[in-house]
């Protein structure tokens, strides 16, 4: 695979817990021992990417403390181009996850370092600029910083994804850079400020001249494009245990399918085959997959 992706995103460590159920609002739950992964939404789809064969460029900031020394040493042995990647003083953005007996989860993000990140990243991405490269981008880093990104990405012609998580207002100015985007059936509605999802995606799909890609867990995801709607069923997961990462391995493997000419509704089966096999192991990249073992799955 020869595809180029760049990530325009944040780097965090994930705290991570397993209970046998989630607390509720003011409960206190006894789970099981702390466990320590590299994370980030950013962070996890660049790996996602890079172990989907492409070649990686990150774009981003740390701390000055061992947690960022750690967060970049995991990246750079994916083999993804860190050089990018800034060093701030203060810390390195952190995830506390509750993990629940399916594999559910609920999570907490400090920004730390990622919070730092501006529209300046547009000179980064206009750089590293080249054919058939695919930006890619999500909303643990300043909205200024994503909508930078994505200019510069249109500028140069290059293709962009706009992962809207956390789910956060879509602002005008981005859905007219015509971004590729890819919400969950929640981030659709706060995205766009309606809470019934069809009538969302209708809206939305009518505001923006790009695909927007709903992802729907094991359902698969539903594609809409103007009027016309692409439903791509999942894949059943081989066994579940923590869903953290499944979303950003989807992204990753995404733009790493069609940074290398796939079409899109080729990409997204790859990332609907790529998620159900990610939620095998604790941690958002453990279970994360090779290209390899993406192919056999869609095989099958």
């Amino acid at each position: 695979m020869s595809g180029r992706v760049i990530v325009v995103g944040s780097i965090n460590t994930d705290f991570v817990v397993l209970a046998d159920r989630l607390p509720r609002p003011g409960e206190t739950v006894l789970g099981g021992q702390l466990e320590v992964h590299p994370g980030g939404k950013g962070a996890n789809q660049a790996v996602a990417a890079a172990r989907a064969g492409a070649e990686v460029m990150f774009i981003g900031a740390i701390g000055d403390d061992a947690y960022g020394d750690q967060a970049l040493d995991a990246l750079a042995t994916e083999g993804i181009d860190v050089s990018r990647v800034r060093r701030e003083t203060g810390p390195t953005g952190a995830a506390l996850i509750a993990v629940g007996p399916r594999g559910e989860n609920q999570i907490v993000v400090a920004p730390g370092a990622n919070a730092t990140l501006t529209a300046e990243v547009a000179t980064a991405v206009a750089q590293l600029a080249g054919e058939g490269t695919v930006v890619l981008t999500s909303l643990e880093v300043p909205m200024a910083a994503v909508v930078a990104a994505v200019g510069a990405a249109t500028s140069a012609g290059m293709r962009s994804i706009v992962n809207p998580a956390p789910a956060h207002p879509l602002p005008a100015e981005l859905l007219a850079l015509a971004p590729i985007l890819t919400p969950n059936e929640h981030e659709l509605v706060v995205g766009i400020g309606n809470d019934d999802a069809a009538a969302a995606l209708t809206e939305l799909a009518a505001r923006i001249a790009a695909p927007v890609i709903v992802t729907q867990g094991p359902a698969g995801a539903l594609v809409a494009e103007g009027q016309g709607r692409d439903r791509y069923d999942g894949h059943p997961a081989p066994r579940v245990v923590d869903s953290t990462g499944a979303g950003d391995t989807f992204n990753g493997v995404l733009a790493a399918w069609l940074s290398d000419g796939a079409s899109l509704a080729d990409a997204v089966r790859a990332a609907n085959a790529a998620g159900s096999l990610s939620v095998g192991a604790i941690g958002a990249r453990a279970g994360m997959p090779s290209r390899t073992t993406i192919e056999e799955a869609l095989a099958r």
